[in-house]
């Protein structure tokens, strides 16, 4: 397996535009199918629910099993090892405390001609947490969707999973738990997102809904956006490591590998202007390949979405960086600081040779769900932000409302809406007629 390739190669134009626009990839290729899901669960709610969680799961869920309580989530805590739950707990306190400082305020203040403005800060009433099943399902995630929901005030955190036989995993309740959920609901894929979003008699509508799951239900919430708010539509992890020569190969490389190990779609992308390190981190890769328990899909994911650039120089490499716009950007460079205020584009920026993206995906504190694809132009991580709604307040005194109505008056003739001028000039009228 060839990783490494120079940007003055004739075949990286190619390469790199395969890569800056790997976002494409992320059109769905189900959407008749979830259309499908939606319409059902919309006209028939329960009934299509348990339909399609006994077609699709081969499970059926009666409304007897359907609910988990918070109190059934924390008696899972006890069933886990100590160590286990100190994780969790470790993870929580941090995630919680990084998000306690995205509050945003209300505010009011009253400008030269009088009027009083401000804006109204107010959490949403009740937010839908999706909780992937199988070998997808990940503690972590749960506290990084649940936490800031907390902090931010939400009335209500419900969840939805996919049911297993079994039962739920202590893990998942537990972290479920931690992260302030109240109910869990064993529904998963486009149909629990359809429930989520329209709601049914035993499922309530929510106002948000949040959490990473495989192609139907990014495809559904895509869907469903604009009935209800969604996080965003993720698309496979990604990371770009920027390096120069002071980085350890056998380091940078573990780090591409952390990535790809995910799944075979995974994007690990190295940008250094040293070649001797492009050489020695591609053995390391081929090295730790054989190490990986996951090594095949790591494997996948290098060759079809990996490689290791070699720049002209480091500018190249932030240069190229910004252009991919990544959802997560290592600085495993000697002086890391310097480069932050040239980064432009990037979900997360991990500085340092210390600061591996992993850290990042468990504990460090900032959450962990962050832009994919080149969508970190415009998209950000998600935060307490999410979970609230700012409302403007206006309000102007009769006065006020008078000595600003020559521009307004004139802004509503330029626009030919007369009721608008109305609406105002006959109230400044009557205040003139009233000799006030």
């Amino acid at each position: 397996m060839k990783l490494v390739v120079r940007t003055t190669d004739p075949r990286f134009p190619r390469l790199k535009n395969r890569l800056v626009r790997r976002g494409e990839a992320l059109e769905s290729t189900v959407e008749r199918s979830v259309r499908r899901i939606l319409s059902d669960v919309r006209a028939r709610g329960d009934k299509a629910v348990a339909e399609a969680t006994e077609r699709f799961d081969r499970v059926r869920v009666t409304p007897a099993r359907l609910v988990v309580e918070r109190r059934e989530m924390r008696a899972a805590c006890a069933e886990l090892p100590r160590a286990d739950l100190a994780a969790l707990k470790t993870a929580a306190r941090r995630i919680k405390a990084f998000h306690a400082k995205q509050r945003e305020t209300s505010f009011r203040y009253r400008d030269r001609s009088g009027v009083t403005l401000g804006q109204e800060i107010r959490p949403l009433g009740r937010v839908g947490l999706y909780v992937p099943g199988g070998t997808a399902f990940y503690p972590s995630s749960v506290l990084m969707n649940g936490l800031p929901a907390v902090v931010a005030g939400v009335g209500e955190i419900v969840a939805v999973t996919p049911p297993h036989e079994g039962g739920e995993p202590a893990t998942l309740l537990a972290a479920a738990y931690l992260a302030g959920v109240d109910r869990i609901y064993r529904v998963g894929g486009a149909q629990a997102v359809a429930a989520l979003a329209y709601g049914t008699k035993r499922i309530p509508r929510v106002d948000k809904i949040v959490g990473p799951g495989n192609a139907y239900v990014a495809t559904a919430k895509r869907l469903v956006s604009g009935w209800v708010g969604i996080d965003m539509v993720a698309g496979p992890s990604e990371v770009v490591v920027v390096a120069d020569a002071s980085a350890d190969p056998e380091l940078v490389a573990a780090d591409l590998l952390a990535q790809a190990e995910h799944g075979e779609d995974s994007t690990a992308i190295c940008l250094t202007p040293s070649a001797r390190l492009a050489t020695a981190v591609e053995a390391a890769v081929l090295e730790q390949l054989d190490e990986l328990p996951r090594g095949e899909v790591a494997r996948t994911a290098m060759r079809d979405f990996g490689a290791i650039i070699v720049t002209r120089g480091l500018s190249e490499a932030v240069e190229l960086a910004n252009e991919l716009a990544p959802e997560h950007l290592e600085l495993a460079v000697k002086s890391p600081r310097r480069l932050i205020e040239k980064i432009d584009h990037a979900g997360a920026i991990f500085v340092g040779h210390s600061s591996p993206e992993a850290f990042g995906d468990y504990l460090a504190g900032p959450n962990h769900v962050l832009p994919t694809g080149g969508s970190a132009r415009f998209a950000s991580p998600l935060g307490v932000y999410d979970f609230v709604k700012r409302t403007s307040v206006i309000e102007a005194t009769p006065r006020a409302l008078a000595s600003l109505s020559r521009p307004l008056l004139r802004l509503a003739e330029m626009e030919g809406l007369e009721a608008h001028g109305a609406a105002v000039s006959r109230r400044v009228a009557k205040r003139a007629r009233r000799g006030r």
